[in-house]
């Protein structure tokens, strides 16, 4: 391998190595992640609607067969499908460009990656909620959430660094 795309191969490494959050930083994310989870939502929402009735019509061409489909319809549902797609699509870069973790973009689960008394485990955010206020281990998912300690608000547990 040349030394440049060993040069390449490490940066890339470094790219997808996960950020480790403070609880202000991950909280300072909170307004940008609940406008694009919303814009996710929202968009794949367009997009699943579309391919459905792209699936009718299929359907009923197959079904009735020599039916000419409406072309100009079908043109311009395409034209709002891929819109939609690459709408998506960015708002999904942006989030993943944020060094957060999507865990479930239905719910609107998100993690940040950080350290609780010297530990590595995530914060814990979900859609709807106006600060982060729980944890979990690196082994457990949202049903093992924690609530975070003093330094937060909070009467009991542990607190990040």
């Amino acid at each position: 391998m040349a030394d440049e795309e060993r040069d390449d191969q490490f940066d890339q490494d470094e790219e997808q190595e996960e950020k480790l959050f403070d609880h202000q930083e991950a909280e300072q994310l909170l307004p940008l992640l609940e406008s694009l989870i919303s814009t996710v939502v929202e968009e794949k929402k367009l997009v699943e609607g579309i391919d459905e009735e792209f699936a009718r019509v299929q359907n009923r061409i197959l079904l009735y067969g020599g039916l000419v489909p409406p072309y100009g319809y079908l043109v311009q549902k395409k034209l709002h499908r891929d819109t939609s797609a690459s709408t998506l699509r960015e708002a999904l870069t942006r989030m993943e460009q944020t060094g957060c973790i999507v865990k479930d973009l239905d719910r609107g689960l998100i993690d940040f990656l950080s350290i609780v008394n010297d530990e590595q485990v995530y914060l814990c955010w979900k859609r709807g909620e106006s600060r982060i206020r729980f944890w979990h281990r690196l082994d457990e998912g949202f049903a093992g959430r924690k609530p975070l300690g003093p330094s937060q608000g909070e009467r009991h547990g542990p607190k990040p660094h």
